[in-house]
C-alpha cells in the first residue's frame, strides 16, 4: 500500500519532500484504512439490502422505514460520547475502536439465525450502529494525531478511500448473491462475518496507539467535556452548521428508495445504488482532502454541500432516467468525499489534541440526533402526502441550512487552518 513515511534511521519524514503524486500518510493511518475497508465490505453487503430486507421481508411501512432509519443513524450518538471520553482519558484510542470493530461482526452472525423475526433483526442491527458510534471518534482522533503536519485533510481522504473501496465492493458482493439466490439475505450476512473478522484481526496486529498516548497518567476526562468544548468558538460554529444540514440532508436509504420507486427500478439493482455513489468517493477522497489542506477544509465541506441539492432535484423528476441515475449517483460521491473526512479534519483543527475524541464525538452525536428526526418526518411526509412533497421540503430547507452554515462557518472560511491544526 501506502509505505509509511520513515527514513532509513525510522525517523518520521518530512512532508514537504514527499513526492506529490504519493499521498503522504504514515502507516498507522493506512492500516486504520485497510480495517475500515474490510469493516465496510461486511456493513456495506448488509446496508444496502436493508431498505429490502426490512420493508419485503418483515413488511416496514414506509413511515416505519423512516423511523427504523432515523433510529439507526441517531443510535450511534448514544455510545460515542462514552467511548471517546474512555478513549481520551487513557489515550487508549486503539483499544477502544477494536471493541466497536468486533461488536460490529458479532452482529452479522446473529443476523443470519434471526433474520425472521423483526424484533432481535433490528435489535442486531441498532446494536451495529451503536458500536460504529464506539469506534467512530476513537478511530478518527488516532488518525488525526498520526497524521503529518500540514496533512491531516490528506490522512482522512486516504482513510476514506479505503474505507469507500469496501463500501464499493460491498454492494457488488450483495448483489452477487441476490443474483445468485434472490432473497438470500441470510448468506450475506454470513459471509459478511467472515469478512469483518479480517479487518478486527488487522487492526490488532497492526494499529497501534500514538507513542506514548496508552502510557500518559489518566487525564479528567467525562461524559461532560465535549459539552465543555462548545467553549471553544469555532467548535460551537461548527457544530451549529452541522446540525443545520444534518436536520434537511435526505438519508441514503430513503434518496435510493425514493429513486427507485419513482423510476420503476427493481430491486434486483438496488444494492449497485451504493456502488455508483462509493466510486465517485473513493476517486475523488484523497484529491479533496489535499485541496482541504490547500484552500482550507471549511470550504470544501460548504461547497460540498451544494451538491446535496443536484440529488434533490432528481428525487423531484418523475420517472427519471438514466442520465438522472448518473447525476443524482455522481453528486453524491462528491458530496461524501467533500464532507465526511474533511469534517473530521475541520474538527480536528479546531479541538485540543488531549480531547479530540470527546469532540468528534460530541460533533458527530447531534448531527446523528439530528439526522435521526430528519429521517422520521421525511418518512412520515412520504406516508401523508408522497416522495414528491417530501423531497420539496427538504429541498427548500437544505437552501436555507447553507446559507445559516456559510454566516456560521464564516470565521473558519476565511482561515486556512484552526488554532489546533498544529499537534
Amino acid at each position: 500500500m501506502y509505505p509509511s513515511l520513515k527514513d532509513v534511521r525510522g525517523r518520521p519524514r518530512s512532508a514537504a519532500t514527499h513526492p506529490w503524486w504519493r499521498p503522504a500518510v504514515p502507516g498507522n493511518v493506512v492500516y486504520l484504512g485497510v480495517t475500515s475497508m474490510f469493516t465496510d465490505v461486511s456493513s456495506e453487503m448488509v446496508n444496502s439490502v436493508i431498505p429490502l430486507f426490512l420493508t419485503i421481508q418483515l413488511g416496514f411501512s414506509r413511515f416505519q422505514l423512516g423511523l427504523f432509519n432515523g433510529a439507526f443513524q441517531g443510535i450511534a450518538a448514544f455510545t460515542a460520547l462514552g467511548g471517546a471520553a474512555l478513549a481520551d482519558r487513557r489515550g487508549r484510542y486503539k483499544e477502544v475502536a477494536g471493541a466497536g470493530y468486533a461488536v460490529s461482526a458479532g452482529t452479522r452472525i446473529g443476523l443470519s439465525a434471526a433474520r425472521h423475526a423483526w424484533a432481535p433483526a433490528t435489535g442486531l442491527l441498532y446494536a451495529d450502529r451503536a458500536a460504529k458510534g464506539l469506534r467512530t471518534a476513537p478511530r478518527d482522533a488516532l488518525i488525526s494525531l498520526s497524521a503529518l503536519p500540514g496533512r491531516l485533510g490528506e490522512a482522512f481522504g486516504v482513510h476514506r478511500a479505503l474505507d469507500t473501496a469496501g463500501g464499493l465492493a460491498g454492494p457488488l458482493v450483495a448483489f452477487a448473491l441476490l443474483s445468485a439466490v434472490p432473497g438470500s439475505y441470510g448468506t450475506i450476512f454470513t459471509a459478511s462475518f467472515w469478512i469483518a473478522l479480517v479487518g478486527v484481526a488487522i487492526l490488532v496486529l497492526f494499529v497501534h496507539n500514538q507513542a506514548g498516548a496508552a502510557a500518559r497518567p489518566a487525564r479528567r476526562v467525562s461524559l461532560r467535556t465535549g459539552f465543555g468544548l462548545l467553549r471553544i468558538s469555532a467548535f460551537r460554529r461548527l457544530v451549529i452548521a452541522g446540525a443545520a444540514l444534518s436536520a434537511v440532508t435526505i438519508g441514503d436509504a430513503l434518496v435510493y428508495l425514493t429513486f427507485q420507486q419513482r423510476s420503476s427500478m427493481t430491486t434486483r439493482f438496488f444494492p449497485l445504488l451504493y456502488v455508483g455513489t462509493a466510486v465517485g468517493y473513493v476517486i475523488l477522497a484523497i484529491p479533496l482532502g489535499r485541496l482541504a489542506d490547500r484552500i482550507g477544509p471549511a470550504r470544501v465541506f460548504l461547497a460540498g454541500q451544494l451538491l446535496l441539492i443536484a440529488v434533490d432535484l432528481v428525487l423531484l423528476r418523475q420517472d427519471p432516467g438514466p442520465l438522472a441515475l448518473v447525476v443524482m449517483l455522481g453528486a453524491l460521491g462528491i458530496y461524501y468525499a467533500a464532507t465526511d473526512g474533511v469534517l473530521a479534519a475541520v474538527a480536528s483543527n479546531v479541538l485540543p489534541a488531549e480531547t479530540r475524541a470527546s469532540g468528534l464525538a460530541l460533533l458527530g452525536a447531534v448531527m446523528a440526533l439530528v439526522a435521526f428526526g430528519a429521517s422520521t418526518a421525511f418518512g412520515a411526509l412520504w406516508g401523508w402526502n408522497g416522495p414528491g412533497e417530501a423531497v420539496e421540503v427538504f429541498l427548500a430547507g437544505l437552501v436555507v441550512a447553507v446559507v445559516l452554515s456559510a454566516v456560521a462557518l464564516r470565521p473558519l472560511l476565511v482561515e486556512r487552518a484552526g488554532p489546533g491544526a498544529a499537534r
